[in-house]
């Protein structure tokens, strides 16, 4: 099942989540991971790393034995629901009344929850609905009196706070007031409010608000002075709202907490009950998760699970306090593959109530595929098409792993689309990005692959922060940006692309939003995703007829660069990802078109700097190749006539044998390698200074190219590296 795929361990009857939330899918007990003291657990990775289906599939498998919640953070529901009474209601409260309406109907071992905390916050922030009148105030709170209290069981007590029947109760105390002349928000409204709840309270229930409300800041142990303050807060927004909303939470982890340890609930329910929270990277999300860990931090126990999502690796910038993640204590974290959950306990000492809010957090990093893992995927997707052994499911497999990293979204919609495909022996890649895909439910006869990555990985996952003006042209510069190498040539490209823009984004400013989606970074490239960078390359060129797109991008780069060398009295240092500005300039040269002159530049300054010559050489020859026919490989074994001497002859031979080995989206292998290693061999016997050094090299460079390696090594490739 794709729902579980890469999940197994995490699912399974002794892995992760069983052990924390107390309870296996099957439903026997576990021995709890952590408490009472509970971290927040979020799940880290970018877009495409399965953060929302491991949610989707906790609740599926667990939900039936222990109460488990799954919000969907990003929604638009809960503002929409908000909006009719926006002095009464916010997207927090209409997510907040969601889990307890939810839990409400609960039919799992210990039976249905009931809010009688949470109720009478939620009933006092009513009061701030537009009209204000009793009769509109009543309508609001009469929302949630579901809430308060469980149906009652013949021959069992329920243990409600209340005597007797809410309903219609502060509706009959309310309309006392009406005909009166009251101004919105009236304290009238509010004291029969309070009267109308703290009547029905049973002693229990009139020491438990006491306790709560009588906490609130400003209450001074008064439980009716707090829920009038709340109330207040709420419609004061801003940072009150934000402190009103974090309290309604608390509150209904705390009727949560109180209906497992009554007697009843210690005798009738199991294990721990669940929040998840897809899409916590957005306002809402963490406003919840920020909630929970204050809470905590200061003291405050509960036993609900709280499980976000978080697309950065270090969880989220809110966490540390507003300083460099790498100036904290870096949160615990687990990784799948390493076995055992980490240990956790959060610190003890004087700072701990100022401590980040990162320490009540564990960070389960999302694991990539493996290759075991990618290669029973795709061949699940063209099990009916052709033998498992065929060498068309040999290609694809290794497509597949290139082009995905091992994202596990991306290799379940590259195998999806690649089961009727068929890749020509000597394709690239990224031809596999115009296979048909069909999503369930759509009757269109397809759209090629990379539209629909495209479309799930960066249009429906745009940063949170990215302003609006931006969202329409996002795609559009991250695929000019494609051919960028660090934040000088980004900046090129983006000023160009934003001419008559008011508002310009910078590369410094993209490379910041790339790293809040959770893109990784990599020195040598700007969009830091080998995967991800072969998906906008390939859109890139596709822009406009013959990759006319793709060509003006590198020519504007290979321009500014030969003018910034032109300015040097000699070939400067470039300050990025490369060793000099000709070698940036003649990278963009030869991927624009130009390979005779980086052919003809290359065997002018190869005699008597072979190491220098040999670094020149992989930082020129490290791009992709445009669409269209590709004659590389001939080329490399000197099939196509080349002029020149034969230092020149054999250059050009080299370089592009290089450059098959450095874009990384063909095989090279034992062919290749055999190439590489003759040509060197022949630079190495030729008459002029250094040559005979070039024998190392043929040794070196074609034993990578054999283990298909890269010959220059960076994050992203070394990544890919590691997925094989």
């Amino acid at each position: 099942m794709c729902e579980e795929l890469g999940f197994e361990k995490l699912l399974g009857e002794e892995g992760f989540f069983a052990r924390l939330l107390g309870r296996t899918p099957s439903g026997a007990g576990r021995d709890p991971l952590y408490g009472p003291d509970l971290p927040v657990v979020l799940l880290t990775g970018g877009p495409g790393m399965g953060k929302g289906r491991l949610l989707r599939a906790v609740r599926d498998r667990f939900a039936a034995k222990v109460p488990v919640i799954h919000l969907d953070c990003a929604s638009p529901v809960y503002a929409d629901r908000a909006d009719p009474e926006p002095d009464a209601r916010s997207a927090t409260t209409e997510a907040l009344v969601e889990v307890a309406r939810r839990l409400c109907t609960w039919q799992g071992t210990g039976g249905s929850f009931a809010f009688p905390r949470l109720f009478p916050g939620l009933a006092m922030i009513a009061t701030g609905v537009a009209e204000g009148t009793p009769e509109a105030v009543a309508t609001e709170a009469e929302r949630y009196e579901g809430l308060a209290q469980k149906q009652r069981l013949r021959g069992l007590g329920t243990g409600d706070f209340w005597r007797g029947v809410l309903r219609g109760g502060i509706r009959n105390l309310l309309m006392t007031l009406s005909g009166q002349a009251l101004d919105p928000y009236s304290a009238a409204v509010s004291n029969a409010l309070l009267d109308a709840l703290f009547e029905r309270l049973a002693p229990r229930g009139r020491a438990e608000l006491e306790r709560l409300y009588g906490a609130y800041p400003g209450a001074a142990g008064q439980p009716r002075i707090g829920l009038r303050v709340l109330a207040a807060d709420f419609r004061a927004g801003g940072e009150a709202r934000v402190v009103a909303e974090s309290f309604l939470f608390r509150a209904l982890r705390e009727d949560l907490e109180a209906a497992y340890a009554s007697p009843s609930g210690w005798l009738r329910r199991v294990g721990r009950p669940a929040v998840l929270l897809d899409h916590a990277e957005s306002p809402l999300g963490e406003r919840l998760l920020r909630a929970v860990l204050t809470d905590r931090r200061a003291g405050q126990r509960d036993r609900v699970v709280i499980v976000g999502t978080a697309r950065r690796p270090d969880g989220g910038a809110f966490l540390h306090g507003g300083l460099p993640s790498e100036e904290v204590a870096p949160p615990a974290e687990y990784r799948p593959a390493d076995g055992a959950p980490p240990a956790w306990s959060r610190r003890t000492d004087g700072a701990a109530d100022r401590a980040p809010l990162a320490d009540g957090v564990v960070l389960l990093r999302m694991p990539l595929l493996t290759g075991d893992q990618l290669r029973r995927e795709t061949v699940r997707g063209q099990r009916h098409a052709e033998p498992e052994g065929g060498a068309n499911r040999r290609r694809i497999d290794a497509a597949v792993a290139r082009l995905s990293g091992g994202r596990p979204h991306t290799v379940i919609r590259l195998s999806a689309a690649a089961a009727a495909f068929r890749m020509p022996a000597d394709a690239n890649d990224r031809d596999i990005l115009d296979a048909p895909l069909r999503l369930p439910g759509d009757d269109t006869p397809g759209r090629p692959v990379a539209d629909v990555l495209l479309r799930e990985l960066i249009l429906d996952q745009l940063p949170v922060r990215l302003p609006t003006e931006h969202r329409a042209q996002w795609l559009d510069l991250l695929s000019h940006l494609s051919v960028a190498h660090d934040t000088e040539c980004a900046d090129v490209l983006l000023r160009h692309h934003q001419s008559g823009h008011v508002h310009h984004l910078t590369a410094h400013h993209i490379s910041r939003l790339l790293t809040d989606t959770g893109w990784p970074t990599c020195e040598r490239h700007f969009i830091g995703d080998f995967g991800l960078r072969q998906l906008l390359v390939h859109r890139l060129y596709g822009l406009r007829p013959g990759g006319a797109a793709w060509y003006a991008d590198h020519h504007l780069l290979r321009d500014h660069y030969a003018r910034r060398a032109a300015g040097e009295a000699q070939d400067a240092q470039d300050d990025g990802a490369f060793r000099s500005l000709t070698a940036h300039r003649m990278n963009h040269h030869l991927v624009s078109g130009g390979a005779d002159d980086v052919v003809t530049h290359l065997a002018a300054t190869l005699p008597g700097r072979p190491g220098a010559w040999c670094a020149d050489l992989l930082e020129i020859a490290q791009a992709p190749y445009p669409g269209g026919a590709d004659a590389r490989r001939e080329r490399a074994q000197g099939l196509v006539g080349a002029d020149g001497p034969p230092l020149r002859r054999t250059v050009d031979q080299l370089l592009h044998a290089v450059w098959l080995c450095e874009e990384r989206t063909r095989p090279t292998g034992k062919e290749t390698a055999r190439t590489l290693a003759k040509l060197l061999d022949l630079l190495s016997i030729m008459d002029f200074e250094g040559a005979g050094r070039l024998s190392r090299t043929a040794t070196d460079w074609s034993g990578l190219a054999e283990n298909e390696q890269p010959l220059l090594r960076c994050t992203c490739t070394e990544q890919l590296r590691r997925r094989r």
